[in-house]
């Protein structure tokens, strides 16, 4: 579903706020560290002109959590690493924490772990909340956003409970899609995960938040997902809605 906003009527306010809320990522089979300290230095100054904007955090593999923090030091730009056996987490849980625990003693501030899907989709709910709490714990003073991977659900209801045992399990966020599966984030899924984060809200009082990764490539594209996170959150900020993209910032800056 895509929006009918034309990207050259989006106001420079509305691009600001965007590339603000960008988890900046590269997950590649070749990444290096001089690509991560590259990464950096453009998620902490997207737009030349203006030092004010940037970027709210990097993504990166757990190898380069030390890498990104330093170059990332003196900035606002948090530092965000996938772990927990990502993008499949089919990995013993003693090797998915330990990883968490290195990425967060190396500099993490923040971790990406994706659900177990096999455990999920076969019934095992128990256990897949037992793996995702273990996983919070894991992350110490770091937040945790839990994917789920919701191309690979079968439906509403299921993507719902996904969402219910994240949260239950400690979740600081939801987020769609680890880029990885058959296609990224929707309108629709992502909907759904503003609802119940909202619903946990009322629940328990606790603000939790949400995440749209993979697929996310236009300006238009990306407004549509904030104005809906804002019918959500009122002014949705970094704290509380991210949008995960690697080539979306190319065309946000081109309109600064």
């Amino acid at each position: 579903m895509k929006s009918a906003t034309s990207a050259s009527h989006i106001p420079q306010d509305a691009t600001a706020r965007l590339i603000g809320l960008l988890d900046l990522t590269s997950l590649g089979a070749t990444d290096t560290a001089t690509i991560v300290r590259a990464l950096a230095a453009r998620a902490a100054l997207p737009v030349s002109s203006d030092p004010l904007i940037h970027c709210a955090a990097v993504c990166v593999w757990p190898n380069f959590a030390a890498t990104a923090r330093d170059a990332l030091e003196g900035t606002p730009v948090r530092v965000a690493c996938v772990a927990g056996a990502f993008p499949y987490s089919q990995s013993p849980l003693s090797a998915k924490t330990a990883e968490i625990a290195a990425a967060v003693a190396n500099g993490a501030d923040e971790i990406d772990i994706a659900i177990n899907r096999g455990l999920f989709l076969s019934g095992h709910f128990d256990e897949m909340y037992h793996e995702i709490a273990a996983m919070k714990e894991a992350c110490g003073k770091a937040h945790l956003k839990v994917i789920l991977e919701t191309c690979e659900l079968p439906d509403e209801n299921a993507i719902r409970r996904a969402c219910r045992i994240s949260l239950d399990a400690g979740a600081d966020f939801l987020k769609t899609s680890t880029g990885k599966g058959r296609h990224g984030a929707t309108l629709d899924h992502t909907r759904i995960l503003l609802e119940e984060a909202a619903a946990w809200r009322a629940a328990t009082g606790t603000m939790v938040g949400v995440k749209a990764a993979g697929g996310i490539r236009t300006s238009a594209e990306a407004l549509a997902y904030l104005k809906l996170a804002d019918s959500y959150y009122g002014m949705a900020d970094a704290s509380v809605f991210r949008i995960g993209a690697s080539s979306l910032l190319d065309d946000l800056t081109a309109r600064m």
